[in-house]
């Protein structure tokens, strides 16, 4: 009797791990993202260090987690994942994967350059790859319609300007341009499609809601990167951080409509903009030496912890009662 009952746990496990979602790892992208911020909050106002460690190793335990999940699923679900792959929403998060590693080379920046070299090459190379398997489908498609977009989609092209926050400090100064260059002009021809799909088309469905919170990470993103390849704030480095700090301010305007709706996993898309935001916020502070920005950035960041915690419980809490992981009806 045991022993059935045990093979039936294992018969249940594997079932929602056949359904285990790739979006899983924008948790990721956003624990790193704070991570991030907190280091830098850390080296402007002398905090304790100890946060900002404790955030990286578990933030690396929860991407080694969910690789080893994604990789069993992948193994053992072939064609779940192919399916999941070719699906017009689902597919622009399996770039998180490599945006991931991308984000740990940064992270890692301030304790081993080796280190971070690791993960910036094989995120960058990744990436590279991802953005061209999505951007193939794209071009040689026959499915995709104009509600399948959303701010999602700017995962795989934008996810690019990551590629030289830590890419210049590695001396790869020409390929972090290239990168650069993919992630700018892809969003701003994405943001063209996507606000059109907005405006003159139905609403979203109230999953995806949360991903307009997406819409802020490529000016912010794209604000610290041209900072990183030029080191000076030029016009075109003002209207990127002020670009992202009016999308913050429009979004934020919106909580109320936000709060109200049930938990999907997509709320994670709220943590990684913020992240960005706030980091975005402390960098302008260090290039003008106006207090307001740090004030912001240090706003954000508080405002993105507590929201984290949130959204780990709320996390938790779907997956015990088997919310997360399921079949979609």
């Amino acid at each position: 009797m045991h022993s059935e009952n045990a093979h039936s746990e294992n018969r249940q496990i594997e079932n929602r791990l056949k359904y285990m979602p790739i979006s899983f790892f924008a948790m990721v992208m956003g624990m790193v993202g704070l991570t991030i911020a907190w280091e830098k909050a850390s080296s402007i106002y002398q905090f304790n260090s100890m946060i900002y460690s404790t955030l990286l190793l578990l933030s690396l335990v929860i991407f080694v987690v969910l690789s080893a999940l994604y990789l069993y699923k992948w193994f053992n679900f072939r064609q779940a994942v192919m399916q999941e792959w070719s699906n017009p929403v689902k597919m622009n998060f399996v770039p998180a994967v490599s945006i991931s590693l991308l984000l740990f080379a940064v992270a890692f920046m301030p304790l081993s350059k080796d280190v971070s070299f690791l993960f910036w090459a094989f995120g960058a190379l990744l990436h590279l790859m991802l953005s061209m398997m999505v951007m193939n489908s794209w071009l040689h498609h026959e499915k995709f319609e104009i509600h399948h977009i959303n701010p999602a989609w700017f995962i795989p092209a934008v996810g690019n300007v990551i590629v030289p926050i830590a890419g210049v400090q590695l001396g790869y100064a020409e390929l972090s341009w290239f990168f650069f260059s993919i992630g700018m002009v892809f969003w701003l021809i994405l943001m063209v499609i996507v606000f059109n799909r907005i405006i003159f088309h139905q609403p979203m469905p109230e999953k995806l809601l949360p991903t307009l919170f997406i819409l802020i990470a490529p000016p912010a993103v794209g604000f610290i990167s041209y900072i990183k390849l030029t080191g000076d704030l030029d016009a075109f480095a003002r209207v990127l951080y002020y670009f992202a700090l009016f999308l913050t301010l429009l979004l934020v305007s919106q909580l109320p409509r936000f709060a109200r709706l049930p938990f999907f996993l997509s709320w994670w898309a709220y943590s990684f903009p913020l992240a960005a935001m706030s980091i975005s916020s402390m960098l302008m502070m260090d290039l003008t030496g106006r207090a307001f920005y740090g004030y912001l950035g240090m706003a954000l960041l508080i405002a993105l912890s507590v929201l984290v915690v949130l959204l780990a419980v709320k996390t938790i809490k779907a997956v015990r009662k088997g919310a997360i992981c399921t079949p979609e009806h």
